[in-house]
């Protein structure tokens, strides 16, 4: 049996299991996947640990997915974006990946949105605003950042080609033209709120939302109102775990059996 997981502090509230072992059982996979939990100070002895102890895969999150990068050796990608969100240990050395940027595109292509030539705003320069912004600039859009602390926003962009950065308070002009917006943060998780101001939107636009708890926000709401397209935050998370699980297992996921396991759980 293949044992794969994920390690974060904390992870209780983690969808990954069930989500991963519906694949596992819809293609008749012997493996488990399970949850670790160390210490911030103890990353090195877990991925230490997990591959002495032959664990096939981790999957990485908050607080540990910079932290990874001096455990692994990370591919272009994830050091470009500088996290780690997959760690494969089938090398000679445990290999790190970032499958966030590759569920922002997947959640795209699944309604059909060209990114190529697209100009895109991303609102946030975290982890999340991170993925989003090389997803989309690495897929042929332009790229305009917008975080609360505006100096964030022009860090951020200085890193991803074809990228510019700008504050919150010019939302209104930055998506007048756009045919993407990516909310990056979390407002909308735990209040019924919104980053963008809903006279921003309009039926040009396709807006994902990194939140999927809930799966119907107030941007997505105000979004829908607006005539765009709205994609929830739970595609996001389904292709993250989908990339993970291709590239650890060689096989096509069943994406609808990993779907349908992941809402049952929201």
């Amino acid at each position: 049996m293949d044992v794969y997981g994920l390690i974060g502090n904390p992870v209780g509230h983690s969808l990954s299991p069930p989500m991963h072992e519906a694949g596992y059982e819809a293609l008749g996979i012997d493996a488990r996947y399970v949850t670790f939990e160390p210490a911030p100070e103890d990353v090195g002895a877990a991925i230490e640990g997990a591959e002495s102890l032959g664990v096939a895969g981790l999957n990485v999150t908050i607080p540990f997915k910079r932290d990874v990068l001096d455990h692994v050796d990370a591919d272009e990608l994830a050091s470009r974006i500088g996290a780690v969100n997959t760690v494969d240990f089938s090398g000679e050395r445990p290999t790190g990946h970032n499958t966030d940027a590759e569920g922002v595109r997947r959640a795209f292509d699944r309604y059909d949105v060209d990114l190529d030539g697209a100009t895109a705003v991303v609102v946030g320069a975290g982890g999340a605003g991170r993925a989003a912004s090389f997803a989309l600039s690495d897929a042929g859009a332009a790229v305009r950042i917008a975080n609360r602390t505006e100096a964030r926003a022009h860090d951020l962009a200085a890193d991803v080609p074809n990228a510019s950065g700008h504050g919150l308070a010019g939302l209104d002009d930055l998506l007048a033209d756009a045919t993407v917006l990516v909310n990056a943060t979390s407002v909308g998780m735990e209040e019924d709120a919104t980053p963008v101001p809903a006279t921003a939107l309009h039926g040009d636009l396709a807006v994902l939302d990194a939140v999927y708890r809930p799966l119907e926000t107030t941007l997505l709401r105000d979004a829908a109102d607006a005539g765009a397209t709205t994609i929830d935050g739970a595609w996001m998370l389904l292709y993250q775990g989908v990339a993970a699980f291709e590239r650890w297992t060689g096989e096509n996921a069943p994406v609808d059996a990993m779907n349908d396991a992941l809402r049952d759980e929201l």
